[in-house]
């Protein structure tokens, strides 16, 4: 690794596409620390005083100022993380009606609900909000990532300290320049270019009453800990290994060519992403050949001006590195590997690769592989599908794909997964609930359980 490499720390605009350090941020003081959560704390006093619907009011301003300004939001992220500029406009499309979402139907979701009793008097459950939170979100959908969290969480009365990526400090900056410009009173929501310990430092504050973090593994299991050892409420989004079946097809180019776009979306970047093809012994050499011929025709593309099917770069140098050692591992241990070259320039380009051969034996089988990797195992049975799609410790997200529903739906009823799929990579949608299970992490956003975590239900009752 070089110097350039192993100096790029802290908060900073670091271009994937050439390795440059474009700009650099401080870190924020222990006294700013301190402020924030202050500011925070007061704020909530007054933002949980407002109706539902006046705080909704204002959250409809936030969606509509990412919409307003999804070119520019696009630009920053093409250049912060590697997004193709279509894809960050898409990404601030998705965030603005999340928003929109949330302060539309935030309302409802958050009525008084009332429960049968048997007392003779009247009970309800109350929704009401808990405090300052702090959120802890990654690079790889810089916007989509905090809308998630803070909307729901806006509407409902609660307020926000932001922790963002240290890859992210333009696009942290453009959401709080967002979020002010909407008319969101100083103290709601807080961006805080924060280190680690000080994170340790917001959770601890007794004010602060809960914690989201979308991130990998490791991370969850810290900022997991923090929580437990704080007794504060945790969200934890962390990494998965997706299983994609694909049982039969009537249109194999076309089977193919879902399974490349999906894997190769945001560079591969994503968290319930296609990561283990699993397919069926009869179509699975045409299949991969489909997938190698797409990998190998696959042109280099400059996220801020990308061509159509190219690869842009990952996140960062040092995430090719890692992937790259990911692979040569597994090539070690026996894996056929094609593609996966990484760029000799300091750039975080890596040639799309398809992996297959890979046994429980090998790393490759139980790791997360974060990049434009198509890894590709061959099944003789329905269980044997199944069976492969259930051994992993990830629990995110599924699909399934047949031309008889029934055949899918009855792998896809059984998948040990947060989100299960049948003849889609994926049901999305801010109205569709986000979250796995097992060392995927645990909570729910988006949809109306999204509004359901963070959140005092209180028990309401008047006798008669």
């Amino acid at each position: 690794m070089s110097n350039s490499v192993s100096a790029a720390t802290g908060y900073r605009v670091e271009n994937p596409a050439t390795g440059e350090i474009i700009e650099r941020f401080d870190t924020a003081t222990d006294e700013q620390i301190g402020q924030v959560i202050d500011d925070a704390a007061e704020a909530y006093l007054s933002w949980r005083e407002k109706t539902i619907e006046e705080r909704a009011a204002i959250v409809n301003k936030v969606a509509d100022l990412f919409g307003e300004r999804k070119e520019e939001l696009a630009k920053i992220i093409a250049e912060e993380m590697g997004k193709p500029i279509p894809e960050g406009v898409e990404e601030a499309e998705f965030s603005e009606a999340i928003f929109n979402y949330y302060a539309d139907n935030g309302p409802e979701f958050a009525k008084d609900e009332e429960i049968k009793s048997f007392s003779g008097g009247k009970a309800f459950i109350q929704r009401r909000p808990v405090g300052v939170l702090l959120g802890i979100m990654p690079w790889n959908f810089p916007y989509y990532q905090v809308a998630r969290f803070a909307a729901p969480n806006l509407v409902l009365g609660n307020t926000i300290i932001l922790k963002h990526a240290e890859i992210c400090p333009r696009s942290a900056a453009a959401i709080q320049q967002i979020m002010d410009d909407a008319g969101v009173p100083k103290g709601v929501y807080n961006t805080v270019y924060a280190s680690h310990d000080q994170i340790e430092t917001i959770i601890a504050d007794r004010r602060v009453q809960g914690v989201s973090l979308t991130g990998s593994e490791r991370a969850g299991s810290i900022v997991g800990a923090l929580a437990g050892k704080y007794l504060k409420k945790a969200v934890l989004e962390l990494g998965g290994s997706d299983p994609y079946i694909i049982l039969d097809t009537d249109n194999l180019d076309e089977a193919v060519d879902t399974a490349w776009g999906t894997r190769l979306y945001n560079t591969g970047q994503v968290c319930n992403a296609n990561k283990r093809m699993i397919v069926m012994d009869d179509i699975y050499d045409d299949f991969v050949a489909g997938l190698t011929e797409r990998a190998q025709s696959s042109q280099k593309s400059n996220p801020s001006d990308p061509i159509e099917g190219g690869y842009s770069p990952l996140s960062s140098r040092a995430a090719a590195e890692n992937l790259r050692k990911q692979l040569d591992r597994a090539v070690e241990q026996g894996a056929t590997l094609v593609g996966g070259e990484l760029a000799d320039d300091g750039s975080a380009y890596i040639t799309p690769a398809v992996l297959t051969n890979v046994t429980e034996q090998m790393d490759a089988y139980r790791e997360e592989l974060f990049g434009p990797v198509a890894t590709v195992y061959k099944v003789s049975s329905d269980d044997d599908a199944l069976n492969l799609a259930n051994d992993t410790d990830f629990g995110l997200g599924g699909a399934v794909f047949s031309k008889d529903e029934e055949r899918a739906a009855k792998i896809a009823q059984r998948l040990d997964v947060g989100m299960s799929n049948v003849n889609t990579p994926a049901g999305e949608g801010a109205e569709i609930p986000f979250g796995g299970t097992k060392r995927s992490g645990f909570g729910r956003e988006l949809g109306p359980y999204g509004m359901d975590e963070f959140v005092n239900k209180r028990m309401y009752y008047v006798a008669e």
